[in-house]
């Protein structure tokens, strides 16, 4: 495993992440605690040391799956990533919660569902610019970091071209940038990552396979179950993405190289991306995602495809 420095904190995370939102029950599965205690065993295993969650995967299922694993090992050995500004619901849907009060009480409630007393990055999750620009919350949530109980302020942005919200970072004290980014979807090279290098932001790319597409598992017609969130994207849009996929896997990856492998190499080629959080629903998958620190260091970037 390879790590490196997340912007200008003091984190060294691992370059693979465990992004957990299917822990909440959203991609098909509902997870017991061994099952989750499986994944991120191999995650540490593997040198993994980055764990990204939500108040809002689940209402707060994600967050207690994690808690309770962390209980029962070294609180210190981890660097968790969780956000703020929602409330799950029943069918995909969520809440918008972005008053400084209902923050600290989302605060406290994650930090009691991941059994401790800090988060290591608060991130600021998918909300508007009107929600983005409160002095009130963000001077709230400067206290909580100087009282011990946030490490360090981030923002997930929900547009991957926001940048409004990704040049106020440094304004705001953020030091942390999540966007999607993707082989499919490379938007952010164009005005996000821009900002980011120049404000030293931590970059984590979130859907780096693009919601399992890319993993290699799925061919044009594919259905989803009616539990997998998945099942509410636009059918058209899915076909074409997948029919892309394909494309990608004819023409652009190695053979011998597992896709899902190749797909988190490539977004970690990209200067600004410090890590990647895929998602992973077994423990045989914690271990394809971490190949691909491996990959990276075998295959100079100048000699890939594009």
């Amino acid at each position: 495993m390879k790590y490196r420095r997340l912007g200008t904190t003091d984190l060294k995370v691992s370059i693979i992440g465990v992004g957990t939102w299917q822990f909440g029950g959203e991609w098909g599965k509902q997870f017991l605690q061994q099952e989750a205690d499986a994944i991120l065993d191999q995650a540490q295993e593997s040198g993994i040391n980055l764990i990204d969650t939500a108040e809002c995967y689940g209402d707060h299922v994600s967050e207690a799956l994690i808690g309770n694993y962390i209980s029962r090992r070294r609180r210190e050995d981890w660097v968790i990533a969780t956000k703020f500004g929602h409330h799950f619901n029943e069918n995909f849907s969520r809440n918008q919660l972005w008053t400084a009060s209902d923050v600290l009480k989302q605060l406290d409630d994650s930090l009691k569902a991941l059994s401790t007393d800090y988060v290591d990055v608060y991130q600021f999750h998918s909300g508007s610019d009107e929600a983005f620009d409160n002095d009130e919350l963000w001077t709230v949530l400067d206290k909580q970091v100087q009282a011990g109980k946030i490490r360090h302020l981030g923002t997930s942005i929900g547009s991957n071209d926001n940048l409004h919200q990704t040049a106020a970072s440094t304004k705001v004290n953020s030091r942390v940038i999540q966007v999607v980014y993707n082989r499919l979807d490379r938007k952010p090279e164009e005005r996000v990552f821009p900002s980011c290098q120049e404000q030293d932001l931590g970059v984590l790319a979130r859907v780096p396979l693009a919601s399992g597409y890319l993993s290699g598992k799925y061919k044009p017609g594919a259905v989803f179950s009616e539990n997998d969130v998945r099942n509410n994207h636009d059918r058209e849009h899915t076909l074409r993405k997948l029919e892309e996929v394909a494309q990608i896997r004819d023409n652009e990856v190695p053979q011998g190289i597992d896709m899902a492998t190749w797909a988190l190499a490539w977004c970690l080629k990209h200067p600004a991306v410090t890590a990647v959080i895929p998602g992973c629903k077994s423990p045989e998958q914690v271990i394809s995602n971490a190949a691909a620190a491996d990959y990276i260091s075998e295959f100079h970037p100048q000699n890939w495809k594009e």
